[in-house]
């Protein structure tokens, strides 16, 4: 009996999955609502910003969120099928010409922003 290691890997991961999150690129502006644990209580956080990476496929994969808040940079980086997101929706679609935009870091006012598709 020949058992497939990699089959059985598959099969259990399929568990943990997500279906419902939807597909994005590097350079997109997504809103997110996160969980957020606080003392006995679990509330709903948002969370507006830029994807500047995205890595792994499976439930290895992750992705990192930047956004600029009270004039300071702030990035998260989030597993892409992790219980901790309650939603995830795509608010425009960026035009990236690179894989990693960790160039916009450096970058302040309105050269943080990242060219957007023209919708039809």
């Amino acid at each position: 009996m020949v058992v497939n290691i990699g089959e059985i890997i598959k099969q259990t991961e399929q568990k943990y999955v997500r279906q419902d999150v939807s597909e994005f690129q590097v350079g997109d502006t997504v809103k997110m609502k996160i969980k957020v644990k606080e003392a006995d209580k679990e509330r709903l956080h948002p969370f507006e910003g830029t994807v500047i990476r995205k890595t792994g496929k499976g439930l290895k994969g992750s992705f990192t969120v930047r956004k600029v808040a009270f004039g300071e940079g702030v990035e998260r980086v989030f597993p892409l099928h992790s219980p901790v997101i309650e939603s995830l929706k795509v608010i425009s679609k960026g035009i990236a010409t690179r894989s990693k935009l960790y160039f916009l870091r450096e970058r302040i006012g309105k050269g943080v922003r990242v060219k957007q598709q023209k919708t039809q």
